[in-house]
């Protein structure tokens, strides 16, 4: 008798690992993975429509592992926002392993979105995940894991701000006490990486510096990069103190205003005064080019 081949033995653990839901949803294939668990697309025959399903995963997951998806069903169920996909249900399956059910998202990565964007298109996109990430902090929850991966744009441009499996819940005015290291390398502020400190929203602005620095790309306009710069400053206190004001920095420069992150020299503030009012300037300056034309005619 011979053995399996491990593309057979791949296929027999894919099949094992799709959950059992019950009559209600009709599970379909793997559209993502996490350290955990896994996201499928699903059928609601009840409602008549495609959702997805995020469950632990058959193997990967201990009983911690099933305790955060619960807590992160949770967490969305609260965070009711047009940048954060909606829970519609939750339960366990026969074997023990958690589960909920959210809006199915179709769209594209955020770096794919961006790729194909002017600056100012890139900008609208960043300006809006700091919409729902201060949603989130107002309501004393701190994702701890931003990056351009956990962001995506909907198909009518909305941009959802995605996995929330290591977020934190505290007061705002209570710092989060991490007791273990989670959190991307590049996106994670030195408190976070060392585990065991003080985590508050200031570690979400400090990956949203890194968010924004991958989507202005190589080399950002001085003042955007000064920006970055404040954002991901080592220590939280030289940071904005939240991402109200970091949105402010970036909507200032939007606006051809002085942004508080960047010392502006002189010839630079009078480039972008006259670049912000290039229209009534030259109104201006024609206007006086034709008195003089005129007083020279009359001459």
């Amino acid at each position: 008798m011979s053995g399996l081949d491990d593309g057979a033995v791949a296929r027999l653990r894919a099949a094992a690992d799709v959950p059992d839901l019950g009559d209600r949803y009709e599970v379909g294939k793997p559209i993502g993975h996490g350290g955990s668990s896994v996201v499928y697309a699903a059928y609601d025959r009840v409602l008549s429509r495609e959702v997805a399903v995020k469950v632990a995963d058959a193997y990967g997951a201990d009983a911690a592992a099933l305790q955060r998806l619960e807590r992160e069903a949770r967490i969305l169920a609260a965070l009711e926002h047009p940048g954060i996909v909606p829970v519609h249900d939750t339960g366990i399956t026969p074997d023990g392993r958690a589960y909920y059910v959210m809006t199915l998202v179709r769209g594209a990565g955020l770096a794919d979105t961006a790729a194909a964007l002017s600056l100012p298109g890139r900008i609208a996109l960043f300006l809006k995940v700091c919409e729902a990430v201060a949603f989130a902090h107002a309501h004393g929850v701190v994702h701890r894991d931003l990056k351009p991966q956990n962001v995506m744009v909907g198909r009518f441009g909305e941009v959802l701000v995605l996995d929330w499996g290591v977020a934190a819940v505290a007061d705002e005015s209570t710092a989060i006490h991490a007791t273990t290291v989670v959190g991307t390398p590049g996106f994670m502020p030195p408190e976070q990486a060392a585990g065991g400190g003080r985590v508050d929203r200031r570690a979400d602005v400090f990956a949203l510096g890194g968010l924004l620095q991958e989507l202005l790309g190589e080399p950002p306009p001085r003042p955007l990069a000064a920006v970055v710069q404040r954002a991901q400053a080592s220590r939280p206190q030289d940071r904005y103190d939240d991402v109200q004001a970091l949105q402010a920095d970036v909507r200032r420069y939007l606006d051809g205003l002085a942004v508080s992150a960047y010392a502006e020299p002189v010839v630079e503030r009078l480039l972008r005064v006259v670049d912000r009012y290039r229209v009534p300037i030259g109104l201006v300056a024609a206007y006086m080019i034709m008195r003089l034309a005129l007083i020279a005619w009359s001459s």
